[in-house]
């Protein structure tokens, strides 16, 4: 399970388990406020804030060359890319700001380390899918003979689900373009959902890409193979062909080449 649907709603795993969290950690505090310490309701707020602002900016720091050439991204929290740590050491400040008392000290240990728990504990419980074999069914490819992911065993793969009507699908397509471009040391599947060879290359054309290996997937049979929900959705896969992970949602560069540099073995 990598997903959660909640109505017309898909939800990454990882975004789940950080909304769930959140929640708790919301509640929990909630409570405290009225039984502990009313300042457990001001710390909760700063704290959540400044504990989002530090772990964005920590994965900013990280990651500072990809966004310099793209600076406005630093805001696309969309993307995903947010350092624990920081994130931790955010917190830790706000805390210390806030909490003067022993007893209000204690009450915010507390929720912090249920939310946490909770969170950590919901991501471990998603990752079943992981180490999953490729797929053997074969697709027809938009030029090219009908092949199966499998059929590449011995280099590792990016497998990335996608739709033209899909917008997310759009915006990231011409960074997966020019990272398929720019590697030889893997094999990139661009696995189209539903649509229709005239479609595909209508806006391919349009948008002025150029991909290999495009498949057409007309009855989602990738999508059910790994039990994925909601496009788009990149797939990474190590030279045996086994699942090493998987990203939902529209990837940024940097976990795209995070993910990328993890299959070739760098560090």
């Amino acid at each position: 399970m990598n997903a959660i649907a909640i109505g017309p709603f898909v939800f990454a795993s990882e975004q789940f388990a950080a909304f769930l969290g959140i929640f708790a950690f919301t509640l929990v505090t909630s409570i405290l406020a009225r039984r502990v310490d009313p300042v457990i309701g001001r710390w909760s707020t700063w704290a959540l804030i400044g504990g989002l602002v530090a772990a964005r900016l920590g994965h900013v720091a990280l990651h500072w060359e990809s966004f310099a050439g793209e600076p406005w991204r630093v805001i696309a929290f969309w993307q995903g890319g947010f350092q624990p740590i920081a994130g931790l050491i955010g917190v830790a400040i706000v805390s210390a700001i806030f909490i003067r008392t022993v007893k209000a000290g204690l009450a915010a240990t507390g929720a912090l380390g249920l939310s946490l728990i909770l969170w950590i504990g919901v991501t471990q419980l998603t990752q079943a899918t992981l180490g999953q074999p490729a797929p053997t069914v074969a697709l027809q490819q938009m030029d090219g003979p009908p092949i199966a992911v499998s059929d590449v065993a011995g280099k590792p793969a990016v497998i990335n689900l996608w739709a033209s009507w899909c917008p997310p699908c759009r915006r990231e397509m011409p960074l997966l373009a020019e990272v398929a471009a720019s590697r030889n040391d893997l094999v990139f599947f661009f696995v189209n959902q539903g649509e229709g060879s005239d479609t595909i290359r209508s806006y391919l054309a349009s948008e002025n890409l150029k991909l290999d290996r495009v498949l057409l997937d007309p009855s989602m049979q990738i999508p059910r193979h790994y039990g994925s929900m909601g496009l788009p959705i990149t797939l990474f896969l190590r030279a045996d062909g086994t699942l090493a992970s998987m990203h939902m949602g529209e990837i940024s560069r940097e976990a795209l080449n995070t993910a990328i540099d993890k299959l070739s073995g760098s560090p």
